[in-house]
């Protein structure tokens, strides 16, 4: 985190400025349809934030969509702009957002924003499904691992009750577990389908490390091993 020294006013008033999210009160830009889909519509436990989707097709599957957040009058868009719809998952106190997002057939990315000076705005400067990988790709025991197509990361649900149905008395609003999948396009001839299968690590959103909870140890380790034989 970054630290500030007290300021003069108006250097104090630039500095403000500089970190406040873009607002904007028009919202999407022209093209660009609010979708009539109610799943695609999402609401902040608080009630204070509601996310709409909004979708341009421009013909030729050149389909955008953008995401943005309504909090009174004032409407903020959740980058990046992306190529499907998203779900979105809020923790309990509703200052922290995570966006899944379908990126392609059996894939998809995630991505983590929270509240600032009263505006939803990215958490990191990358996506966190990219964060999960990096993770991933620096242990040992799971580094040398290759994936080509389906990759995925998910958000398994629990964020609003701090993930109770797992049984863990684990802090409100602190953690958020993802699960990550893929599979190779080099496998042996008797085996149809070879990769990794619903590995699970968590993310504290307090110090903004991985780690992996012991209660997963056993099925990581058989999710290493994952295939389907013809």
């Amino acid at each position: 985190m970054t630290a500030f020294c007290r300021a003069a006013p108006i250097l104090a008033l630039a500095l403000t400025l500089a970190a406040a999210p873009a607002l904007a009160a028009s919202g999407p830009p022209a093209g660009f349809v609010l979708t009539d889909n109610a799943e695609l519509a999402f609401t902040s436990p608080d009630g204070a934030t509601r996310l709409e989707q909004y979708m341009k097709d421009g013909g030729d599957w050149d389909v955008k969509w953008q995401v943005w957040a309504r909090h009174g009058e004032q409407m903020t868009e959740l980058k990046p702009e992306q190529g499907y719809g998203a779900g979105f998952r809020f923790t309990e106190d509703s200052q922290w957002l995570v966006r899944m997002q379908k990126t392609g057939s059996g894939e998809q990315d995630l991505f983590l924003y929270h509240v600032e000076n009263g505006a939803f705005v990215s958490a990191a400067k990358t996506s966190l499904s990219d964060l999960a990988w990096d993770y991933f790709h620096s242990r040992s025991d799971t580094r040398n691992m290759k994936l080509d197509y389906h990759i995925s990361a998910n958000l398994m649900k629990g964020t609003e009750d701090a993930y109770r149905w797992l049984g863990v008395d684990w802090p409100n609003n602190r953690y958020l577990l993802i699960s990550l999948s893929g599979e190779m396009d080099k496998h042996p001839k008797n085996v149809a389908v070879k990769g990794l299968a619903d590995w699970k690590c968590r993310y504290d959103l307090k110090t903004g490390k991985f780690d992996v909870p012991a209660m997963f140890a056993k099925g990581n380790a058989e999710a290493l091993t994952w295939e389907i034989k013809r």
